[in-house]
């Protein structure tokens, strides 16, 4: 089937719904939801459950009703010969029951095309710019913006790979008050070298790194007017190395100060105030952001003539628009909660639908080392920043763990269970059945063909569960979408290695049946396939040996 099977019971729901209702639209859009367990079939949906009000029936009778026009359609269509049962269970379920068949040939076609296979072109190259970790070049990167790094990096992948163009983008916030800041507190590190002992604001960056900085800014004999640029630069250069080794690129940084010099906030300005949304009172500039469903009107340049943060950022996100991009998302801190409504408001002011801007806050993360919180204090520079976690448990773990709870969930990141190389360490029990299988491959007779394998031989219960579970690779996926959230491939990954362990502990894969060993070895091998794919997309390395 090279068509998402989901896609086709869609499409034959929706037929029958038709047939059912044929003096109206279908009242609803079918959804189908993995079920909660293999008991209740491959695919379910609850729209029996959902339609049976209005056609004034029980659950369980609506459900019957439609049960058998869904099977009618079914028989009209080549997606009826991949689906053995159509049966309805519990409360008003309507369960969808896969054959054999279908997953041989899913298999057969992961086997011939490899990760290609699995890719879709679902987002029709929908130009996507995905915005996040956007920190002050201030200090070193928090485990906070480690946490946006690495959901927006996964994310973008995971949405090239549906067939979406989406690109990464950091926005620089290189100037204003906290540039100034740095700047200051580059200059009193840098008086405390040549001996003027002088009072610290508490509001000032107070990190070992400030003196570095001092150091280097005295040894160059930079400016005072500089100081805060050159601390900026040196801090940037920190922060983009350390995303590298994150297995972060960026396609664009974008500057504020560039954008403030271009003029383009002024031309926003313009724009908004010739369609009657700035309007002057008490000698400030405001954006009446009411009119597109804000709670209050929100002011752009204050009363002493300087600007507020949405100043720029409406412009900003204009400019998005003029490049091209037909959908925003933008990953921001728990900070940021109360700023969505304003700038969504700024979005459709200049014409553009609300759903073209995506919001997503990514909640904070906990830390723990030897069984006690990590304190953090930006100020102070007392906090735990990405590269202490690269260096305490490396790229991968650290990738695996920031996205293993829901991005508007609190994370708490165990250092220590990171470490482990045993089966209580997540990422470890992925990599090794990656690495597993590799060596069974290895180890397999050298006149194996996939392309040759009876896969019917697959009939085992541990067998066809793993067969279920690589096809579920690709509604995984659609979740991560819909939701804009990795977080869900962090838990497939762990079920398709823990199912795949469970197999392999079953069956012996190389054994004297020499058909039934081809077609285990081409089962784990569409295993391996699908783990790898899954763990790319993370930016998680595949290992072959561990």
């Amino acid at each position: 089937m090279k068509n998402n099977i989901q896609d086709a019971l869609n499409s034959v729901i929706k037929g029958a719904l038709k047939e059912l209702f044929p003096q109206a639209d279908a009242p609803l859009e079918p959804n189908l939801d993995l079920p909660t367990g293999s008991s209740f079939g491959d695919l379910t949906t609850n729209l029996a459950l959902r339609l049976c009000k209005g056609i004034k029936k029980s659950p369980r009778e609506t459900a019957t009703i439609l049960a058998e026009a869904i099977n009618k359609h079914l028989q009209k269509d080549p997606a009826g010969k991949f689906i053995k049962e159509v049966k309805v269970e519990g409360a008003g379920f309507i369960n969808f029951y896969f054959s054999e068949n279908f997953f041989y040939a899913k298999l057969e076609e992961l086997l011939s095309e490899g990760k290609q296979a699995l890719k879709e072109d679902f987002g029709a190259k929908q130009p996507v710019l995905i915005e996040f970790v956007s920190a002050n070049p201030t200090g070193s990167l928090s485990v906070a913006h480690a946490r946006q790094a690495a959901v927006g990096d996964s994310l973008a992948s995971i949405m090239n790979f549906l067939g979406f163009r989406a690109e990464r983008e950091y926005y620089l916030n290189d100037e204003g008050n906290q540039i100034n800041i740095l700047g200051k507190s580059v200059e009193l590190r840098m008086r405390e070298l040549d001996g003027i002992k002088e009072e610290f604001p508490e509001n000032y960056y107070q990190g070992d790194y400030i003196y570095d900085i001092a150091k280097e800014a005295k040894a160059k004999k930079i400016k005072q007017e500089e100081l805060g640029d050159f601390a900026a630069g040196i801090i940037l250069d920190v922060i983009k190395k350390e995303l590298a080794d994150f297995g972060v690129e960026f396609d664009h940084w974008s500057s504020q100060k560039a954008l403030t010099k271009s003029g383009k906030i002024e031309e926003a300005f313009k724009f908004l105030k010739a369609k009657g949304y700035l309007y002057e009172q008490d000698g400030a500039t405001w954006f009446k952001s009411t009119e597109f469903g804000d709670d209050k009107d929100r002011v752009v340049v204050k009363s002493d003539g300087s600007q507020t943060y949405l100043a720029p950022d409406i412009a900003y996100h204009q400019e998005k628009f003029k490049r091209g991009f037909s959908w925003l998302i933008n990953l921001w801190g728990p900070d940021h909660h109360g700023y969505i409504n304003r700038l969504k408001a700024s979005v459709e002011a200049f014409g553009h639908k609300s759903e073209s801007i995506s919001i997503i806050i990514v909640q904070l993360a906990t830390i723990f080392r030897a069984g006690q919180v990590v304190q953090m204090s930006t100020r102070k520079g007392q906090y735990i920043t990405l590269r202490e976690v690269l260096d305490e448990v490396g790229k991968d773990a650290a990738r695996f763990f920031f996205l293993m709870r829901r991005t508007s969930s609190h994370l708490d990141f165990d250092l220590e269970v990171a470490k482990k190389e045993t089966a209580e360490n997540p990422i470890f029990y992925v990599q090794y059945a990656h690495a597993r299988i590799c060596s069974i491959l290895r180890s397999s007779p050298a006149a194996v063909k996939f392309s040759q394998a009876n896969l019917s031989l697959l009939k085992e219960k541990a067998e066809l569960d793993l067969l279920k579970k690589l096809v579920q690779f690709s509604y995984i996926l659609h979740i991560c979408l819909s939701t804009l959230d990795p977080y869900m491939l962090t838990v497939y990954l762990q079920e398709l290695g823990q199912t795949f362990h469970k197999f392999y502990d079953q069956h012996r894969v190389l054994g004297e049946d020499r058909e039934l060993t081809q077609a285990r070895l081409a089962l784990a091998e569409g295993t391996r396939i699908v783990l790898a794919c899954g763990l790319e997309l993370l930016g998680v390395s595949q290992p072959e040996k561990m």
